[in-house]
């Protein structure tokens, strides 16, 4: 398992890659994914909504009735490099819907109030 340490330089490491409009190296894209989403399993928690960021990771987060079969009935997915600019605040949530680049389902996969996450 990577430290905490590894885990910012990879999403420091991505967010620079974006912000020179080139995708970051695979290995480092995932670990930069994974910790974010487990930030916001952090400071959102909860299981009544499932992210999804394939094809390297999803987490079950925010407050309210817990999904335990089946598919969930609140979901949210997108690519790594939508959620690495949402997650930063690089990107608006409400336009990423509207563009198609989130896809949300449920009366609770909105996740404009969690977002963006303080990365510190």
């Amino acid at each position: 398992m990577s430290s905490p340490y590894i885990k910012s330089v990879a999403v420091a490491t991505a967010l620079a890659a974006l912000d020179e409009g080139r995708t970051a190296e695979r290995t480092v894209l995932r670990e930069a994914v994974r910790a974010l989403l487990a930030l916001l399993a952090e400071r959102a928690p909860g299981r009544s909504v499932e992210v999804r960021v394939p094809p390297y990771g999803a987490v079950q987060c925010v407050p309210g009735p817990r999904h335990t079969r089946g598919a969930p009935p609140n979901t949210v997915e997108m690519d790594p490099e939508t959620w690495l600019g949402l997650a930063a605040g690089r990107v608006d949530w409400a336009r990423a819907v509207t563009e198609g680049r989130v896809r949300a389902s449920g009366i609770r996969a909105d996740l404009s109030a969690y977002l963006p996450l303080e990365l510190g």
